[in-house]
């Protein structure tokens, strides 16, 4: 039987950047991160990540509001607690009518889920993929986060740290930025492959006549296009249309998540474990896709922890998916991986020790901690 769980501590890091990254959403003014670590009686720990990347300032919202739910959130339960996820939405359901916010919610619980899927894999002594039904073997990756303006610079250091596939955002800006994804098109060399992210820019009638110009540059995906509650008819009219597989899956929630893997829209399936899900949705969702021939690619964009057990996830799932690697200024996410950035033959290493298979280094970059909340479950 798993101890009780007693205490919960949040880590809040913020780091303002000097220059703003241009993104469909707005500017982005900091990069900030969220990781949670639980303990039980015991003293064994695990780490989760909360994803609070929006909206401008929203990580300080979720970090307060982690600190009041957690405790109700994960009361009675244990490493062995089934599907936590479900369980933590479930408890809350009510609050999350009444204030409006299944987001935040959401999130908070995905990184409840995630931190007890790594205590319970540190307490049996496997690894995260293994304890997820698969092995802990090293992943493909590519480089994301890529900005118009800046796409020289961000190839260029991606490339030296091994990577040779790169998504470019593209939906704003002169051109819709289409423009600057042709010249980086132009610029791979020999092997290397890219992607475009419109970030739910379009229309139909835009995304239609957009896609059909962007078929010269042999695309692996082009990532979500349109809303993502755009009318299923849209989406398949699309994809009927377009010169190349369609991508997404990071903002879609319950059943429109579901349904995304047997819509036919959709090649490419891109589930966040830190904004909806965690690891016990997402290892089901993941597993469904591959099964219906979909890639699985997980998505993520925040700091270290998460890229981590995205990765353990895709390396237990299988299949052709790669790992979504953040090449945008974000001190967090190299840092708290626990191993960098770097590929090594190619491919992103995940640890064989227990759990994730490293603690993050939150000393390491202690100037950026914004606030340390500490709760009692």
């Amino acid at each position: 039987m798993s101890a009780a769980l007693t205490r919960a501590t949040i880590y809040h890091f913020r780091h303002e950047l000097p220059v703003p990254i241009p993104t469909v959403m707005g500017p982005m003014t900091a990069r900030p991160a969220l990781l949670v670590r639980i303990e039980d009686t015991e003293g064994a720990q695990g780490w989760g990540e909360i994803w609070c990347n929006f909206p401008p300032d929203g990580d300080f919202h979720r970090a307060r509001l982690a600190s009041r739910l957690l405790p109700a959130a994960l009361a009675g339960m244990t490493a062995d607690t089934p599907d936590p996820f479900e369980r933590i939405l479930r408890r809350l359901h009510r609050l999350i009518i009444q204030c409006g916010e299944p987001g935040p919610v959401a999130q908070i619980a995905c990184a409840a889920d995630i931190a007890l899927h790594d205590l319970r894999a540190r307490r049996a002594g496997q690894s995260l993929a293994e304890a997820l039904g698969g092995r802990a073997a090293a992943v493909p990756a590519y480089a994301s986060g890529i900005s118009p303006d800046t796409a020289t610079e961000q190839v260029e250091r991606m490339r030296a740290l091994g990577y040779r596939s790169f998504k470019q955002r593209i939906g704003f800006g002169p051109d819709d930025g289409i423009g600057a994804a042709e010249e980086t098109g132009r610029s791979l060399g020999p092997g290397e492959r890219l992607m475009l992210d419109a970030n739910q820019a379009w229309d139909l009638e835009t995304a239609l006549r957009q896609s059909e110009r962007l078929g010269q540059l042999d695309l692996v995906w082009l990532e979500e296009p349109m809303a993502a509650d755009a009318p299923e008819e849209d989406w398949i009219a699309l994809a009927r249309s377009a010169p190349m597989p369609l991508a997404g899956g990071e903002n879609l929630t319950g059943r429109a998540l579901e349904r995304s893997v047997t819509l036919g829209a959709l090649g490419v399936i891109q589930p966040d474990i830190c904004k909806w899900g965690g690891l016990s949705t997402t290892l089901r969702i993941a597993r469904a896709a591959v099964a219906e021939g979909r890639v699985y690619c997980p998505h993520f964009l925040g700091g270290g922890l998460g890229l981590a057990a995205s990765a353990h996830l895709l390396s237990a799932v299988g299949g052709d998916g790669l790992l979504e690697v953040d090449s945008s200024e974000n001190p967090f996410i190299a840092v708290f991986s626990g191993r960098g950035l770097a590929l090594e033959d190619g491919l992103f290493p995940i640890s064989d020790g227990p759990g994730l298979g490293f603690d993050p280094d939150v000393e390491a970059l202690g100037d950026l901690l914004a606030q340390r909340l500490e709760v009692a479950l």
